[in-house]
């Protein structure tokens, strides 16, 4: 697909692409070259205060639960006293 190399650098994305990849005005795109070629990558920022969830430990976790989930490895419990008791923890 060509586009056009505007005044002031600029370029549109198309308007398929833009909505395949869900992009919204104010949304930020890195841009790179690599190997002669533009690269752009939609990102995200992430609040430093949030970026725990993001870490490779927390995200293996989070997959280990996932996957307990769907193999129906789960408890419930009506109360929290029932809780501690199925877990063998005594009550705090």
């Amino acid at each position: 697909m060509l586009i056009e190399f505007k005044q002031k650098s600029q370029v549109t994305i198309p308007k398929k692409m833009v909505d395949k990849l869900n992009l919204k005005r104010g949304d930020l795109i890195d841009i790179s070259e690599v190997e002669g070629k533009l690269l752009l990558v939609p990102v995200a920022t992430v609040p430093m205060d949030q970026m725990w969830f993001y870490s490779p430990e927390w995200q293996i976790g989070e997959k280990e639960v996932s996957k307990q989930l769907k193999e129906g490895k789960v408890h419930t419990s009506e109360t929290i006293e029932k809780l501690f008791k199925d877990l063998g923890i005594d009550n705090l």
